[in-house]
């Protein structure tokens, strides 16, 4: 089996090199990620300069570009064979409801569906990262489901795990997103050369966290697992345009 491994976080992110390490005991594992940390760059393509691959001393692949772009470059040309599974993480902090449009950890694991490869992004929902092994054994074990029972759809799976002991997790459980309260204010300061300078403010507090959403699964100790589609037709509103429009 061969899965290709990417983040946003970068190549040198310790999360990456421990899902490496876990998952080399099943599969041949290829690692092309961003040369530095590219959180919240979405599914951005890079079309106005060309990219560079270079690879680190660990052997893992680092590219000059987005997430999408290391995702990219590897299934359609650097690879000499196309991978089984696309793996994007394992990310410094959530990717839940909101997140995910915005997440490059997601939009990875996106670009590997897109292109026709089962894909998973994870996150660990902490920034403390202490249990990264945790969240890298959820991973083995549900690319071993995968391998066991395949699925018959094309799949891209949004996993979050929360920051604890693999022992102390209660279970997976299967979620759609939950929604945020809109971000907060930007944060306006001044740089040491006295210009303004704006900070992109939080993310909102929860907003939509019942029983069956991502928000939830976390609060009750269960790792998320979310599957995603890349259909925005609005259906609900075709009709009401096509009476707009006659």
């Amino acid at each position: 089996m061969r899965i290709l491994l990417s983040n946003d976080d970068g190549y040198f992110a310790p999360g990456l090199a421990i899902l490496a390490a876990t998952l080399s005991s099943i599969a041949d594992i290829t690692v092309v990620a961003p040369e530095r940390d590219r959180s919240g760059a979405s599914n951005s393509l890079t079309l106005d300069r060309p990219l560079m691959v270079r690879q680190a001393q660990s052997g893992f692949y680092y590219v000059n570009g987005t997430p999408t772009d290391c995702v990219h470059l590897a299934v359609t040309g650097l690879l000499a064979e196309l991978p089984d599974m696309v793996i994007s993480g394992i990310n410094n902090g959530a990717n839940m409801g909101d997140d995910t449009v915005y997440s490059g950890t997601v939009a990875a694991a996106t670009e590997g569906f897109l292109l026709g490869v089962p894909s998973i992004a994870v996150s660990l929902t902490s920034f403390a990262g202490a249990n990264y092994p945790a969240a890298a054994r959820v991973v083995l074990d549900l690319v071993k489901r995968l391998l066991d029972k395949p699925m018959n759809a094309p799949v891209l799976l949004n996993v979050n795990v929360p920051d604890l002991p693999y022992e102390a997790l209660q279970g997976n459980v299967i979620t759609r997103l939950g929604r945020r309260h809109k971000a907060e204010p930007v944060i306006e300061t001044v740089n040491p050369r006295g210009q303004t300078v704006y900070w992109v403010g939080a993310a909102g507090a929860a907003q939509d966290a019942g029983e069956g959403t991502d928000f939830h699964a976390l609060s009750q100790r269960r790792v998320s697992i979310t599957p995603l589609q890349i259909d925005l037709t609005h259906y609900g509103q075709l009709a009401v345009l096509q009476d707009w429009l006659a």
